[in-house]
């Protein structure tokens, strides 16, 4: 869908050197922006971002854990 939005002169440009350092349309750049905005407001998107950084950190605990424990039991005398 095509759809006409005023903004100030200033954003404009900005967003137009961001789409040339990005190799990106202006289109693209704008599709991006306002669907990362929509999915910023939605409710439950900061638990959900939140759950997930925490399930990748427990799955990186648990990895060093391993790790450490493997270490630490192969210098170890039975």
């Amino acid at each position: 869908m095509k759809t006409a939005v005023s903004i100030p002169d200033d954003l404009f440009a900005q967003a137009d050197r961001l789409a040339d350092r990005l190799g990106k349309s202006r289109s693209e750049v704008y599709r991006e922006a306002l669907a990362d905005y929509v999915a910023r407001r939605e409710p439950g998107a900061v638990t959900r971002a939140l759950d997930e950084v925490a399930e990748d950190l427990e799955a990186d605990r648990d990895a060093f854990s391993d790790e450490a424990a493997r270490r630490t039991l192969g210098h170890s005398e039975w």
